[in-house]
């Protein structure tokens, strides 16, 4: 009998910043495969929410993933539920539009901390306990923002942790994998989800689409089989990868196409 190389039957994973959004999507679509799935995110109700979704296998976290002590204790949580910890996937983010002449130094603290230093936090406290297994996957989501910069600048403490993000997955990717861990990261395009869609319907979206090769942009079932590709084992020789799901934006010139 062959053996499924995507199925995650019996495997647990820790989604962050999973109570909206394109995190959603990728519990719903961790479960989906077979997985057990926790989710962390800062708002209970939110969370709560989700949880009705994924259903009563699931579990859910009040986590803050720049409070090393609420990932310490959200990581041993799903430990100590489900016996193990085999998947993370660090999505947790927060935007921010400021100019660098005007980005106030408690905002920038709060911008890093979030989508860089939570990264950071969160693969600490799982790789401790993926270690003792001998194997696990970390997926860190960055940003087209972690390759390139916003065509006016503006979203400095953004582009600067995004970009940290695809830094931190090479050099994880490269200590961990001795101990039998696969770090890679996902860096998506411009999708629709409740922080983008105030931009539907706008010349701003009529950019972007012009500029994809795509000719659209995503949606969250666009992102979700990348994502479980690198939580199971198909992905186990693929290591400190950054694989855009974009529609081909970072490639494109961004010249009409005539």
């Amino acid at each position: 009998m062959s053996v499924n190389p995507f199925s995650l039957d019996g495997k647990v994973a820790l989604v962050t910043g999973a109570n909206s959004g394109l995190g959603r999507a990728v519990a719903l679509a961790l479960r989906d495969a077979g997985a057990l799935v926790a989710i962390g995110g800062r708002r209970a109700d939110r969370n709560a929410r989700v949880l009705e979704l994924l259903g009563n296998s699931s579990a859910a976290f009040e986590l803050d993933v720049s409070d090393e002590g609420s990932v310490e204790r959200a990581v041993a949580g799903t430990v100590e539920r489900y016996g193990r910890l085999d998947i993370l996937i660090n999505n947790a983010g927060l935007g921010q539009r400021a100019s660098v002449m005007e980005l106030d130094l408690a905002t920038w603290r709060q911008v890093i901390d979030i989508n860089l230093t939570g990264a950071f936090l969160c693969t600490k406290y799982a790789a401790r306990r993926m270690k003792g297994q001998g194997a696990g996957k970390i997926v860190n989501v960055s940003s087209i923002y972690g390759m390139v910069a916003p065509s006016k600048g503006l979203q400095v403490a953004y582009t600067v942790a995004k970009h940290g993000v695809i830094g931190l997955t090479k050099v994880n990717a490269v200590e961990l994998a001795p101990l039998g861990i696969q770090v890679n990261a996902i860096v998506p395009g411009w999708y629709f989800t409740e922080m983008t869609e105030e931009l539907r319907g706008t010349a701003f979206e009529q950019s972007v689409i012009r500029r994809t090769p795509a000719g659209r942009w995503g949606g969250a079932l666009d992102l979700v089989g990348t994502c479980v590709y690198l939580s199971s084992a198909a992905s186990d020789y693929v290591n400190g990868a950054v694989i855009t799901v974009d529609g081909g934006y970072a490639v494109s010139d961004g010249l009409e196409r005539t």
